[in-house]
């Protein structure tokens, strides 16, 4: 295994530098690395569900994305009668599984004298079972939408989908079948799969109740994403992201504690690193691990940040120093974007790089880089420190005082209070964060600043719960404990009350139809940067608890 996964990395570093030579910082350190991955994978935890019940998926305006469900028949209606009769039936599972569906066919009668083709599709909110995925324009594959089509040879027979699908509801189509037999379909169920093994503390006695629902769709949701990696969603993408990775491990220290599970992920994501050093965006596991050449600055940046919670967290120098390296080499991709006056040359970022930070159309990021490098290096050099090597980054204090200087001269707008972005100055919720966080704003700017936007016109909101985490961070920094609690309950709140098993990738009150790929359908409906409503209700119980 160990040559395996070295000689993916190399081809990989090849394409990335278009050249047939070249140049691996990590070497030597790869093959050791991806060993250390390999002997931490953790080992699922296999549990078979079963649906509790027939239900009817119907039209409702009121209801999220235009459908709701409400009870129809037991099970035993569906598993005594002919399925010839019933195609076109919904089950309802309870609660959002993950994993492989079994299903039993049987003879009703006569003995089939044709094949059977049956059609599944699998959804985690009402509307992907109501709705037709054709005709699809949407941006990402096609095959992302759970439906399979299973063709029955023999009768009886068990049936395992080979897929391994995420979902609450499952409908059942009968496209083909013989007029002169008939069959029923029994025994349906779930292998569900996560690498959670205990369940996380209570909450204290005095948790509201609607903290707590939104607690426990958390944790759901950050079980359902913690599989052999922390998943960015069970559905799609099905990988590891650092984005994704640092806000569920953040998650993860304060309710299940599976801190083998980040270590697992940090290490793979050194030994599939780019052949520049550079942190990979993201990684698949399988067929054999490597990784997707799509660097990303932002995140490449927050594998620093995650490796030293990590360590926080867990005391294991050990990994902290065998990483180190990967952490040292991030800090090196702001440096050719620095200018002389302190601040980032965000044009030329944007073009050699993909930025994120959010699915929002129209956001100006300029603030959110400037913020998210200082972050970064601040939270670097205090990795340094931990592990003694502030010497090996001697010249982060002094980059640091530099951009947070240039940053507040020209970005901070001392007449409204707020900060703005770009050449059209745009005033957003992702700057004022990120200006918090860095610590370019001061406790009393960053509170004025957050507090001025919800009375600014014209103000670009976070498109998804990725940057709320962020905002409700910010908000935390600078004292604003109610209003904290507020996005949490009302923002997250508004999810459960519409129905929400597990939380939503993007969502927008406003906006239920709201998706970056131009398809809501394929949206992922249990996303891991979802979860951190967790993170923030356990480690700030002051806040949240009472």
């Amino acid at each position: 295994m160990k040559k395996i996964y070295f000689s993916i990395v190399m081809v990989s570093c090849l394409l990335l530098s278009g050249t047939l030579i070249a140049q691996d910082v990590y070497q030597k350190q790869r093959a050791g690395w991806l060993d250390i991955a390999e002997a931490t994978k953790p080992k699922l935890i296999e549990t078979i569900k079963r649906p509790i019940g027939i239900v009817s998926v119907v039209k409702d305006e009121k209801a999220y994305q235009g459908w709701k469900v409400v009870p129809k028949q037991p099970m035993d209606s569906l598993y005594t009668r002919s399925m010839k009769k019933q195609s076109g039936v919904v089950l309802d599972f309870g609660e959002h599984l993950t994993g492989f569906v079994t299903f039993k066919v049987e003879d009703m009668e006569r003995a089939a004298d044709a094949a059977l083709r049956l059609k599944f599709t699998f959804a985690e909110v009402p509307a992907e079972a109501a709705l037709p995925f054709d005709p699809y324009n949407g941006q990402l594959s096609r095959a992302w939408l759970q439906d399979e089509i299973v063709t029955v040879s023999e009768v009886p027979t068990t049936i395992t989908i080979p897929r391994r699908v995420a979902f609450r509801y499952v409908k059942i189509e009968v496209l083909g079948s013989s007029v002169y037999s008939d069959f029923k379909v029994s025994d349906i169920s779930v292998n569900a799969t996560t690498s959670v093994k205990e369940p996380a503390a209570p909450l204290a006695a005095t948790t509201p109740k609607m903290i707590r629902k939104i607690d426990q769709v958390g944790l759901n949701t950050l079980k359902e994403c913690m599989q052999t990696v922390y998943e960015d969603g069970p559905k799609r993408d099905r990988r590891l992201w650092i984005g994704d990775l640092y806000l569920e491990s953040l998650a993860n220290i304060y309710s299940f504690k599976n801190h083998n599970l980040t270590k697992h992920c940090l290490y793979m994501l050194a030994g599939l690193s780019y052949e520049d050093g550079v942190a990979p965006s993201n990684v698949f596991e399988r067929p054999t691990p490597h990784p997707q050449i799509n660097p990303l600055f932002d995140y490449a940046l927050i594998y620093n940040v995650a490796l030293k919670e990590y360590f926080v967290a867990t005391g294991d120098k050990q990994t902290a120093l065998d990483l180190w390296q990967v952490a040292k080499k991030q800090i090196e991709i702001p440096k050719k974007y620095i200018g002389a006056d302190g601040m980032l040359d965000y044009e030329g970022a944007d073009k050699d790089w993909w930025l994120f930070f959010d699915w929002r159309d129209g956001l100006d990021k300029q603030a959110g880089l400037q913020g998210v490098v200082i972050w970064a290096y601040k939270n670097t050099y205090e990795l340094a420190k931990m592990l003694g090597k502030e010497n090996e980054v001697a010249e982060l204090p002094a980059l640091i005082e530099k951009m947070t200087k240039a940053a507040h001269k020209n970005l901070y707008d001392a007449k409204s209070g707020l900060f703005v972005s770009g050449k059209d100055k745009q005033i957003s919720y992702c700057s004022q964060a990120w200006m918090v966080l860095s610590g370019v704003a001061s406790k009393a700017e960053g509170a004025k600043a957050l507090k001025a936007l919800s009375t600014t016109q014209n103000v670009v909101y976070p498109g998804t719960p990725y940057l709320y985490h962020y905002v409700i961070e910010a908000m935390i920094q600078v004292g604003m404990k109610k209003e904290a609690k507020d996005i949490i309950t009302n923002y997250w709140g508004d999810m459960v009350n519409k129905g929400a098993d597990t939380f939503w990738e993007v969502y927008d009150p406003k906006n239920d139809f709201l998706s970056p790929y131009n398809a809501f359908l394929v949206n992922s409906y249990c996303h891991a940067w979802s979860c951190t409503p967790v993170y923030f209700i356990r480690k700030y119980p002051e806040i949240f608890q009472k």
